[in-house]
């Protein structure tokens, strides 16, 4: 009950999370970077003692020091995202896809099974057979009207117009850029989209908005819901469920024909 108060404080919250940029700016624990360095030359000494494998002789230091834990570190928001948008463009199976701002990472993989032409305002300095790239803004695509058949962005629109990544600010920025995904997109053309949610619009920030599904869904008004899912924590669902607060929506839609 008491936790439940005071994430419902405004106030508590906002200085929580003020408090928490500046404890991540100068999170240095002497103690516990002594332990880990310890460790490190006790493991060093330990794998010295063993047979040599003549076939490595040569040791460099290079240490790992916080990687010794005991379950796998994953981001939950990502992995299911990621995971959904992989499994969609591999069912749709398109010609060519595009994707506007998205993970590198995740779009490197998938054209290697499709090609992926790629929109970012900071250019990828890496080539890789399948991966287009293309720099360009989000509120003005290099793209003609009702010219692409398939097409995603992924946690993008909702940092248009913060200034987090150096672009203007824009009280409208979100509205702006779903206005210029929708003029690329052909009718009939098939959209992957993932936006922050939460029980009322949001602006956290700088770092993003969060939208109601009802005021999202608004801006796409001329859109078909072929699949929706909602990340909650460490768990995807099938619907929108405001009571949970703070989470991430994935939808699949479909530009009308009309």
């Amino acid at each position: 009950m008491l936790i439940n108060n005071i994430k419902k404080n405004k106030f508590i919250r906002n200085t929580y999370f003020l408090l928490k940029v500046v404890r991540d700016s100068f999170n240095f624990k002497p103690v516990l970077f002594v332990q880990k360095f310890l460790w490190y030359f006790k493991q060093l000494r330990d794998y010295k003692k063993l047979k040599i494998n003549e076939k490595f002789k040569t040791i460099e230091y290079y240490p790992c020091l916080f990687d010794n834990l005991k379950y796998t570190p994953v981001e939950p928001t990502y992995f299911f995202q990621d995971s959904w948008a992989a499994k969609h463009i591999f069912e749709l199976k398109p010609a060519h896809h595009y994707d506007i701002g998205s993970s590198v990472k995740t779009m490197g993989i998938l054209s290697q099974f499709v090609p992926i032409t790629m929109v970012d305002i900071r250019p990828i300095d890496l080539e890789l057979p399948n991966l287009f790239f293309k720099e360009g803004s989000i509120l003005e695509l290099p793209f003609d009207d009702n010219s692409i058949d398939s097409m995603s962005c992924l946690c993008v629109i909702e940092h248009i117009g913060l200034g987090r990544y150096g672009d203007p600010l824009d009280p409208f920025g979100s509205e702006k850029a779903i206005k210029e995904l929708t003029r690329v997109l052909k009718k009939g053309g098939i959209f992957l989209i993932s936006v922050p949610v939460d029980r009322e619009n949001k602006i956290y920030f700088n770092a993003h908005r969060a939208f109601t599904r009802n005021y999202l869904l608004e801006l796409f008004c001329d859109f078909e819901i072929l699949e929706e899912k909602y990340i909650y924590g460490n768990k995807i669902y099938n619907e929108y469920d405001p009571f949970k607060g703070f989470g991430t929506g994935l939808y699949k839609l479909k530009k009308g024909e009309n």
